[in-house]
Parts: structure tokens; C-alpha cells; sequence
């Protein structure tokens, strides 16, 4: 049953997905109408932010924060460290101290006799004044690095329990792109340590350090812990959970048993992916764009790290919108190719050839929503002559149907998407090329730069539902692939974007494993506008953001990602009535016959404006 506006999709606490069930509905919810604002119970998690962490920011600021502030929430202090260093950077005049940072740590009583190998959580947050929300609301969204729904419910009820309190920390070195080394240098003030100030408050409390012993209640963490997950859930089953993850993006381990068993079966190096790769070579990450935002981070690093002067990035093709902004707004600014062609690689090399350097080139393989292909041989052969980074989104095409990692120096990926499939949990990889030339320094950068902020609750989720994630590629590629043919026939559709329909196909096929297909995902585009609106109406699917879930879900993708710039993607080919559409697992039959219905409709549709529709 279609989900009514502002419901979750699927129907669940934690779901990654929003029913925006109509065109009106998403144009609404763009434009901030009432009508659909006031009925979001969630959204997508990097744009909208889930109301168990909205309760978790009132609690913050009812203890520690200040009249006229406002609080955004991170895992750990180098991450809050980057937001105040945004701000600092965005808002001209910030004065020093209106943004702050104060760290919540878990009270752990380590005299119980009991051990220590348990779930815990913090929380580093950013005070700064409201009118400054949008602002930092940027850092939730374009580095994907803020605390998920679960840590949020986890952190919510410890500090209501009283296991989180304000902590002091001894002076450390920041990572080396936390050193304020750009703007002015009011960020580098003596009230505070690498960003740390105390809590404020009306009546301070203690703040003990992570060795000191506090009994709260009678009850100590551990049972905290218990009470909120049970006995099965402690750090060595999330930790198993992340190294089963990691096996299976690294190829190693394919089968779908039990967790124990398929770590028992499964090597860390397979060689499945033609690279020699190890499980230690895959990064996970909270979200795939906090995957982009933090190889692109290291990156930089790296370079510094080297004495490289700064270098701008690549943005190789018309890419998802954050990945640009991340580009556009941290480090040296960003060459952007959106169509993504030889002509643009030809200008590259042009450019390369007169002197010009860069730090990376970042592209999508194939690319959200266009599905163009870029051609990743020769990237690679640009690449290794002028000595910059390839890295490769491969979440659409997925490591099942295309082999990128040959050709890059970094694959990123959204597991949010298809390798969860159930749309319900949050997470991100990057995995290292171990031979390509900057393998060695990345991985050194690597051990002192990364962190792992997945949190636990999220990790055993997204292991447990990527467990079927090969048998479900296969079902989604033959079902997309009859969709798309049955859209390419039909005579009120202008363009079909998909792998094998597109002008970039052989750039497809060179990368295509020989079992592989050509992914969930489509776009379409009609002979006028209100046909694209019709077919998207009374398309019997899920309406809404997000791609790569387990059932067939839709969205007017331009309008939805791009509503303030419409004109800006029409000039890179990316038409405001384009409908994406992700295909799940619905039994075929039934699944055409609902497209067919949709196209029937919009082929009686009548333009407004005449033949022109347009």
C-alpha cells in the first residue's frame, strides 16, 4: 500500500526513506508548505533530522546550552572540531566564542568485576547561535558524519539516565586537517583546547574523566547497556559484524549463513576483486557521502602531509548533489566536467599537458541520475601520468555487476542502498586499490586520519541485511532491464537513461563483470511535462527518496535534489521533469503491469501548452 505523505518507507522507526506520494507532494515539501511539512515523521537522514535526535539536541541544550543557541550533534570531538571550523569559515564575523564545543562521555565503572567489552557512546557537540542552524545544518548533510537515529536513541537515554557527562581532556594534537591553518586567527584562542571549552551551566556538575568511578542510581553502565540491547549486543558482536561487512565488499565472503559460521568460511583475502585486496584495505563509514567527504579529507591530508602545494579536485560528470558541494566548499575548489565525455576528458587533457595539477578526480560509475558512464581506462592512464587520485562511486553500478576498483585508487559506496536493501539503516565504504602507486601513503594517512564512527547498533543491521545481497542483484537487474525496455517502447517517453541504452555503454562494458548486469536504477523523461507528471502519480510504487531499496520506489529526481537550480542542471542535460526510478524485487508480471498501467495514463495526458509541452 502506497504510504501516506510524511510517513516512513518502508513503515519503520528507523527508515531511510519518506513518502512523498505525489508531484504536488514534493513540490510542496520543497517549497516548506504546511500541508506537507507538518506531516514529516522522518526523511532522509542526512537532510532531515530523525526526531529522536531533534529530542536529543533539546536535551542537550536544556543542560548545557545557552539563551539563543543552538546545538548540532556528532560522534567525536575531531568531527565536531570540522563543524566549528566551518562556521568560522561561512559566517563572516563570527565572534570566537559564540561556537563551542562540549564533549558528553559515557560514566563506565570499571570496579564491578565485569568487562569492559561493551557498547558505548559519547557525544561531541557544537553550540552556536541559531541563526546559524542552516549553516551547520551543511556539515550534517554534506559530510554525512552526524550520529545516526540509534545512536541518537542510545545517547538519548543514557544521558536521561545519567551515564553522559561533561569531560575534560588532556591537551592533544589535532589531526592535521583539524590545525586551523586557514582564515583568521581568531579560531586559535586560549580558552580552548583543539576546540574544547567547559559546559556552561546553572549548576555545574563533575566532570570526570573515562577512569574515574561513578555509581548512578544503583545501577551501573553495564546494565545500562543490557537493558537497551539485551544481552547479545557488545563490542565483539559488533565488531564481527564490521569484519563480515568488510569480507563481503571485499569479495571474500559470499554466502548468507549466520554471522559466526560465514566469518568461519570466509578468508580475508579471496583475490575476488582482481586486486589482491584484504578486508584491512575496506573503511566503513557511517554514510556513503561520509565515505566521499573523508577520502576526500585524507586526500588532502595526504598531500599536505607531502608539502604538495594545493590542488584543486575533479568533478568528473554530472554527479549526486552533495558530492559537488563537498568538492565546492572544503579545500581548493573543483573543476567540474558535468557532462562527463571524451570532449571533457580531452579539455582535461589539455589542461594537464599545459602544467595545470589536481588532487583527484572523483565520478560516479554509472552516474546518479544520468547513468552515463565515464571511461575509466583512460582516466586511469591520465591519471598515472600526472599523478592524481581516481575515485569511483560505484553504489549504482555496484561491485556485483562492474569491476571500478581495477581503475581506481579509491571505490566508494553508499551500503545504504542496495547492499542493505531494507532501507533501514545508514553506511558508507572505501575501499583502497592495493596496487595502484599511492596505496602505501594513503594507507600510512589512513592509520593516523581515520576513525571508525559506525556506530555498533547500525553495523549488526546492515550485516544481517546484506547477508542476501548477490541472490538480490541478480533479481533487480532482470526486472530493471524489462522495465527499461518496456519504457524505451513506448511512444509518449523522450529518454530512457539506463547503462545499456546510454551513448557511454562501451565505457559500461569495459567494466562489467562477465556475470554482471546493469543495475536497479533508471531514469525517464517524457514527450511533455504533465506525461511526467501523470506516470509519476499513478505509478503503483513508493514515492520518495533514496535508491536501491528491495521494493520499486520513485522520485521526481530534479525536483527533489535540485529545486532552487533548475535551470543550472538543464544546462548539463538534467531535465526538471526527469522521474527516477529505483526497481526492487517484485514478482515481474506484476511490476510491468503497474508501469504499463502509469504509461497508459500518461500517454492520454493532455499538454497545457500545446505541442510544445515544453
Amino acid at each position: 500500500m502506497l504510504a501516506a505523505v510524511g510517513q516512513p518507507v518502508p513503515n519503520t522507526e528507523h527508515a531511510v526513506s519518506v513518502s512523498l506520494p505525489s508531484w504536488k507532494a514534493t513540490v510542496g515539501y520543497e517549497e516548506g508548505e504546511e500541508w506537507v511539512v507538518s506531516k514529516m515523521r522522518t526523511g532522509y537522514p542526512r537532510f532531515f533530522i530523525h526526531l529522536s535526535i531533534q529530542e536529543l539536541q533539546n536535551e542537550v541544550l536544556k543542560l548545557h546550552g545557552r539563551v539563543a543557541e543552538a546545538v548540532m550533534l556528532f560522534p567525536t570531538i575531531a568531527v565536531a572540531n570540522r563543524c566549528e571550523k566551518f562556521l568560522h569559515d561561512r559566517v563572516d564575523g563570527l565572534a570566537p566564542e559564540s561556537v563551542r564545543v562540549l564533549v558528553l562521555a559515557p560514566v563506565i565503572n570499571k570496579n564491578k568485576g565485569r568487562s569492559v567489552e561493551t557498547v558505548s557512546s559519547g557525544l561531541a557537540c557544537v553550540f552556536f547561535p541559531k541563526e546559524y542552524f542552516s549553516t551547520a545544518k551543511q556539515v550534517w548533510q554534506h559530510s554525512g558524519d552526524g550520529i545516526s537515529s540509534r545512536r541518537g536513541e542510545f545517547c538519548l537515554k543514557a544521558l536521561r539516565d545519567g551515564f553522559l557527562k561533561p569531560v575534560s581532556f588532556s591537551p592533544t594534537k589535532p589531526k592535521s586537517e583539524d590545525v586551523y591553518t586557514k582564515g583568521p586567527r581568531r579560531y586559535q584562542r586560549p580558552t580552548s583546547q583543539n576546540g574544547i571549552v567547559p559546559a556552561l551551566t546553572a549548576n555545574p556538575e563533575p566532570t570526570p574523566t573515562q577512569d574515574e568511578t561513578l555509581e548512578i542510581e544503583g545501577k551501573d553502565y553495564f546494565q545500562f547497556v543490557e537493558e537497551r540491547f539485551g544481552r547479545n549486543l557488545n563490542a565483539k558482536l559488533a565488531s564481527q559484524a564490521k569484519l563480515a561487512i568488510r569480507r563481503r565488499i571485499s569479495g571474500c565472503l559470499t554466502d548468507d549463513s549466520d554471522l559466526d559460521q560465514a566469518l568461519a568460511n570466509s578468508p580475508s583475502n579471496c583475490d575476488s576483486r582482481h586486486v589482491g585486496l584484504k578486508d584491512h584495505d575496506v573503511y566503513l563509514f557511517p554514510t556513503g557521502m561520509s565515505a566521499i567527504f573523508n577520502t576526500h579529507r585524507i586526500l588532502r591530508a595526504n598531500a599536505a602531509a607531502k608539502g604538495m602545494e594545493p590542488r584543486k579536485s575533479i568533478c568528473f560528470g554530472f554527479p549526486y548533489v552533495d558530492t559537488l558541494k563537498i568538492l565546492e566548499k572544503w579545500g581548493h575548489g573543483v573543476q567540474f566536467y558535468g557532462f562527463g565525455s571524451s570532449a571533457c576528458l580531452d579539455d582535461l587533457e589539455r589542461r594537464l599537458e599545459s602544467g595545470e595539477r589536481y588532487l583527484a578526480l572523483f565520478c560516479e560509475f554509472p552516474s546518479n541520475p544520468l547513468l552515463n558512464s565515464p571511461d575509466l581506462l583512460r582516466i586511469r592512464t591520465l591519471a598515472d601520468k600526472y599523478g592524481f587520485a581516481v575515485v569511483v562511486d560505484e553504489t549504482v553500478g555496484n561491485f556485483i555487476n562492474t569491476d571500478v576498483l581495477s581503475h581506481a585508487d579509491v571505490a566508494v559506496s553508499s551500503l545504504t542502498k542496495v547492499f542493505s536493501g531494507d532501507s533501514n539503516v545508514m553506511g558508507g565504504s572505501a575501499v583502497l586499490n592495493p596496487q595502484t602507486k599511492m596505496y602505501a601513503e594513503l594507507k600510512q594517512t589512513l592509520e593516523s586520519e581515520y576513525e571508525d564512527n559506525y556506530w555498533a547498533e547500525d553495523a549488526v543491521f546492515m550485516e544481517r541485511n546484506s547477508r542476501d545481497f548477490r541472490a538480490r542483484i541478480a533479481r533487480i537487474n532482470t526486472n530493471a532491464e524489462a522495465i527499461a525496455a518496456r519504457l524505451q517502447a513506448c511512444p509518449s517517453v523522450k529518454t530512457v537513461y539506463y547503462p545499456k541504452n546510454s551513448p557511454s555503454r562501451a565505457n559500461y562494458e569495459a567494466c562489467r563483470n562477465r556475470d554482471g548486469g546493469y543495475g536497479g536504477l533508471l531514469s525517464v523523461s517524457f514527450q511533455h511535462p504533465e506525461q511526467a507528471v501523470t506516470f509519476f502519480d499513478q505509478l503503483e510504487c513508493q514515492k520518495g527518496p533514496s535508491l536501491g531499496t528491495n521494493f520499486t520506489l520513485a522520485c521526481p529526481y530534479t525536483i527533489l535534489a535540485h529545486y532552487l537550480e533548475l535551470e543550472w542542471t538543464s544546462s548539463w542535460g538534467v531535465e526538471p521533469d526527469l522521474v527516477r526510478i529505483s526497481v526492487g524485487l517484485e514478482e515481474a508480471e506484476d511490476l510491468t503491469a503497474r508501469f504499463e498501467r502509469a504509461l497508459k495514463a500518461a500517454e492520454s495526458a493532455v499538454p497545457l501548452h500545446g505541442q510544445g509541452g515544453q
